[in-house]
């Protein structure tokens, strides 16, 4: 028998090749300009990220953690606050929260699409909250609109974590309009990603925009260099890595295509079998920055597929409030994020890959499911 042949969970290679000869022209005029921090090539990406999300305003940042930061600084929220954050998430989403001075407050999930819901976030405030972060997780959209009939109000905050949804929409709008700000990072990884780290903060209030253009540089007072207002940090977007995005940006929407495409053959292929994908609603376009489906005996599953030729990976093993920094914001249990925290398991994703290897992980799906239909395990 023929050893199949290895199926990465995730390959830039060949999206950084459709890039690599316009990121090596901007690059040059960046090297001639010397304006390796801000200047024309940040400028250029804020107004077309901005342009893209459907906001006013872009502030590139150094990071997507710092992006959620900033954000809650520059809206006050400190000292004797609480912000409401969904269990599953990547825990930089708390961490964000803690850096500002504030408490993460843990609210549970749809057990449908793992996003927090209304009625979670409803159950998790307290006469202390002050926002609420939105994590549109594995590039899907959580419904906003109805998580802020619960929040206007109150006067509490809606901040989105877009890290992972960059171009999903819910009704046609763009992930990172929907709340006061929207949070994104450009991880490499990501749907649309950097050649390092960086980040941004996209909103429509000019005065927020001008707060967090102040934080991210040192606290400086606008226009100048050596006036300093606030007590800021140093966040700043590279002129580089700009100029990847801004390349890169013009081939989003066909990249989200084709990862829409893949996931379809992915639903098609499960359908009927032990495994099952996050569900999607008719509002939304997800995006797909993670192939994430649930299987009995995760663990078992994953060894099948390695052993198949297909690599996986697992987003999130632990529930956020969990781990053990995190252990002494958690006052009650979160039933469907621990649950689903052991079943977890996210097939190969990216824009690039191939019809034999989409084939090879549907066949890899039918044979692994065959398996648990003779032990009986079909419905487990």
């Amino acid at each position: 028998m023929n050893r199949p042949s290895r199926i990465p969970f995730t390959d830039l290679a060949a999206m950084t090749g459709e890039i690599a000869e316009e990121v090596a022209e901007r690059w040059q005029r960046i090297i001639a300009s010397s304006a390796f921090i801000g200047g024309r090539a940040v400028a250029d990406f804020e107004a077309e990220w901005s342009d893209y999300c459907g906001t006013t305003e872009c502030v590139g940042v150094g990071n997507g953690t710092d992006a959620l930061r900033l954000v809650l600084t520059a809206l006050g929220i400190g000292a004797g606050d609480e912000v409401v954050v969904p269990a599953n998430t990547f825990v930089a989403t708390a961490e964000a929260v803690c850096g500002a001075g504030a408490v993460p407050r843990f609210a549970d999930v749809s057990p449908d699409t793992l996003l927090v819901t209304a009625e979670s976030v409803r159950a998790a405030i307290t006469p202390r909250t002050a926002a609420v972060i939105v994590v549109h997780l594995y590039g899907q959209v959580v419904d906003t609109a109805a998580i802020s009939t619960v929040t206007g109000p109150a006067g509490i905050a809606v901040i989105e974590d877009a890290a992972q949804a960059h171009g999903a929409t819910w009704g046609g709008r763009r992930a990172g309009s929907f709340g006061v700000a929207g949070a994104f990072s450009f991880y490499p990884g990501k749907n649309l990603g950097a050649f390092g780290d960086s980040g941004a903060v996209v909103t429509s209030d000019a005065r927020l925009a001008d707060r967090v253009r102040s934080l991210h540089d040192h606290g400086r007072v606008a226009g100048s260099h050596v006036r300093h207002e606030v007590v800021g940090t140093n966040s700043r977007l590279d002129a580089l890595q700009a100029a990847v995005l801004s390349a890169k940006l013009r081939h989003l929407d066909r990249w989200t295509e084709a990862r829409i495409a893949i996931a379809r053959r992915y639903r098609d292929a499960m359908a009927g079998t032990v495994f099952r994908m996050a569900g999607t609603r008719p509002e939304a376009r997800d995006v797909y920055h993670l192939a994430v489906t649930r299987v009995p005996d995760r663990d078992e599953v994953r060894r099948l597929l390695d052993a198949l030729g297909v690599d996986t990976g697992i987003h999130y093993p632990t529930a956020c409030h969990l781990h053990e920094p995190y252990q002494r914001f958690a006052d009650s249990p979160l039933p469907v994020a621990e649950r689903s925290a052991t079943e977890l398991l996210s097939l190969p994703m990216f824009p690039h890959m191939s019809e034999d290897q989409i084939g090879q992980v549907c066949e890899a799906i039918r044979l692994i499911h065959e398996r648990y239909a003779v032990r009986g395990l079909v419905h487990a």
